[in-house]
């Protein structure tokens, strides 16, 4: 199979906690926060366009940006942004129902391999290149040590997915908030899934395929669950480097300093 060359940026998102107050924030930050729309808060340009350079750096040529129908401002945004490397789309999804909708939102607008990312995520290049160069279905997991290396604190890694892989470096496991035990199965340093995968279009029938999560959500790794045990394997890249997290008012100041003077080229 060829090595993906298109990505889908999930972008939907409430951004419950972005609009929540708190940190002290410039007017232009403060007015974006407020829509919830976390891939354009203001760094020194819009935030998605760190994530659109990292993934033209890695290898992708195209980018589908999912969005809501009110997301005005980031379908101008995209459509108006001058590249040379990247051709930008956008999908609309019409209601926030998960994860697995929003890649659905994507379905008419991709072929063959593509990544999936997090709009409010910043991912080692590395990283990205890596899950390219599989040629085939996998993730990203990151290891617990290095995300205590960026941004995101102790308390906020104990809520993302612990991973398991198999002796063959496969997917076995996919732990959603993990208790206790589970955090045990997955060792001292755990490998943590923060959304960063390769997918080839079996993950749209297996996105069709799943009910409600107990949030009430269509949620990916439901998702990829089904699609293995209905025959997709997903590679493991094991990740050492730290990921850059924008969730919220208060990382933005953090953000900010971690971009200063980065280079975009799109």
């Amino acid at each position: 199979m060829s090595p993906a060359r298109e990505a889908v940026i999930l972008a939907r998102g409430l951004g419950t906690r972005m609009r929540a107050r708190g940190g002290q924030l410039d007017a232009a930050a403060s007015s974006v926060a407020d829509t919830g729309v976390k891939a354009l808060i203001p760094i020194e340009r819009p935030f998605i366009d760190y994530l659109l350079h990292d993934l033209a750096e890695a290898g992708i040529a195209r980018v589908v940006v999912v969005i809501g129908p009110e997301h005005e401002a980031m379908r101008r945004h995209c459509r108006e942004l001058t590249t040379s490397r990247l051709e930008i789309a956008t999908a609309v999804q019409e209601r926030p129902l998960g994860t697995a909708d929003a890649v659905l939102a994507a379905e008419r607008q991709v072929a063959g391999l593509f990544l999936v990312i997090n709009g409010d995520n910043r991912y080692p290049v590395a990283g990205l290149r890596a899950l390219i160069g599989l040629a085939s279905p996998g993730l990203v997991g990151f290891r617990r040590s290095g995300l205590l290396a960026g941004n995101l604190p102790s308390e906020r890694l104990s809520r993302f997915a612990a991973i398991i892989g198999a002796p063959d470096g496969l997917l076995a496991e996919i732990m959603e908030k993990p208790d206790a035990a589970q955090w045990a199965r997955a060792g001292a340093d755990p490998l943590l899934s923060m959304n960063c995968w390769c997918f080839d279009g079996t993950i749209f029938t297996a996105c069709r395929h799943i009910g409600p999560s107990p949030r009430g959500e269509l949620e990916l790794p439901d998702a990829v669950r089904w699609s293995i045990d209905h025959g997709t394997s997903y590679r493991i890249v094991d990740s050492d480097q730290a990921v850059l997290d924008l969730s919220s008012r208060d990382d933005i100041a953090g953000v900010r300093a971690a971009l200063l003077g980065a280079v975009v080229r799109l």
